[in-house]
């Protein structure tokens, strides 16, 4: 647990981190939402101020006031405990509350907040200061990838910074490792902060396998691509070849085929693609089509926990052979905060790593992401094994 002065420090900064994020944007990006499943800049960043006024400020400070009633419905997510909110879907016709009165609900929660905590504080409300912390580090990934997905459906594919470095080769040598059979501990160990589905520590038996320890690269999967991969029906699952079919999906998200030249729309702008980069923004079936034509496979998640110390990881959450389950003996927290992983074990996969847009003091080798198999819009790729 983090000491309550460092605790706050921590907070201020996340708070303002999300902010430096959303600098670069016009007013007229704050509110588009293109897919359901993104969400427009203006909505996170109530959504992640509702989540302390909520769950500390509301409950826990008698002195506070809330700072409009109807944000509760306005910024509610999926907490199906705490009342009723806006239709997913409906977050892009959110014209009001205004930009700048979603930035003076933030400026008046996080006063609240750092008043609050002035003063020394129950371990539980010091513990719940932390769930926010990270809840709304997510938020700020989900903030950058948001943004691209808007952008990159601008058909002027705007810029969003010059400064922002999505696709770094791995200049290591291709290797494959080679894990020995046996019994492994999986999960979460430490007193550090981690979420109810990485705990529940245990012991799993893997028999030996490979392991790549490197991503594969926009010049393999173009191989893929030239090779047929997308037109094969060997290579797909049956829901897979659906999803491409419905969807006319033939490569990679962003990617554009440019007067015989591959381009790929990144937060850079639109650019010529590295070759020797990681591969991204392909859903599960495409990570998995690709290692079937490979004659290889994709690892489980706990044959990449176990391998995770002998190669580099961080720049793509890496798509696994893992359905998204709990461990044994897993607990749901108590209230509102158990519907925070629990009720989503189902119809997904399991990603491990992080990606170039997980904010710092936010990833470790025990966090399971997950999403539903034809999503993309993340950083996401995948390591072979076999």
């Amino acid at each position: 647990m983090i000491l309550t002065d460092s605790l706050l420090d921590f907070f201020i900064e996340t708070r303002d981190y999300t902010e430096t994020i959303c600098k670069p944007l016009e007013t007229e990006d704050y509110v588009v939402q293109p897919i359901v499943d993104v969400s427009p800049p203006k909505w996170h960043l109530g959504h992640t101020t509702w989540f302390f006024e909520e769950f500390i400020l509301k409950p826990h400070s008698k002195e506070y006031q809330l700072y409009n009633e109807d944000f509760a419905f306005v910024f509610n997510s999926y907490y199906e405990s705490v009342g009723k909110r806006v239709v997913r879907s409906n977050r892009g016709n959110l014209s009001r509350p205004s930009v700048k009165k979603v930035y003076e609900y933030r400026a008046y929660v996080t006063r609240a907040i750092n008043e609050m905590f002035q003063e020394p504080q129950e371990k539980f409300l010091n513990d719940l200061l932390e769930i926010g912390i990270h809840h709304e580090k997510q938020h700020q990934e989900l903030l950058v990838t948001d943004i691209k997905y808007i952008l990159g459906n601008n058909p002027l594919l705007p810029v969003y910074s010059k400064d922002f470095l999505e696709h770094e080769p791995e200049n290591h040598l291709q290797e494959w490792l080679t894990m020995e059979e046996g019994i492994h501990p999986i999960g979460h160990s430490t007193d550090s902060f981690s979420y109810d589905n990485e705990l529940g520590r245990h012991q799993v038996f893997l028999q030996s396998y490979l392991i790549s320890n490197k991503l594969v690269t926009n010049g393999e999967f173009l191989e893929f691509i030239y090779h047929g991969g997308y037109e094969n029906f060997e290579n797909w699952h049956s829901e897979g070849l659906d999803w491409i079919k419905t969807n006319n999906i033939s490569s990679p998200l962003y990617w554009h085929l440019v007067d015989g030249n591959w381009f790929h729309y990144t937060l850079q702008g639109l650019i010529p693609i590295d070759m020797a980069a990681p591969v991204t923004h392909i859903s599960y079936y495409e990570a998995y089509a690709y290692a079937q034509w490979k004659g290889c496979r994709l690892p489980t998640e706990f044959e990449w926990e176990t391998a995770q110390n002998f190669f580099p990881w961080g720049k793509r959450w890496e798509w696994t052979e893992s359905a998204y389950l709990p461990y044994p003996n897993y607990q749901k927290a108590p209230g509102a905060l158990g519907e925070y992983n629990g009720k989503f074990m189902v119809n997904q996969k399991v990603l491990r790593g992080a990606s170039v847009a997980t904010p710092s003091n936010h990833s470790r080798p025990t966090y399971r992401n997950f999403f539903q198999p034809p999503l993309r819009w993340q950083f996401t790729g995948f390591r072979l094994a076999k």
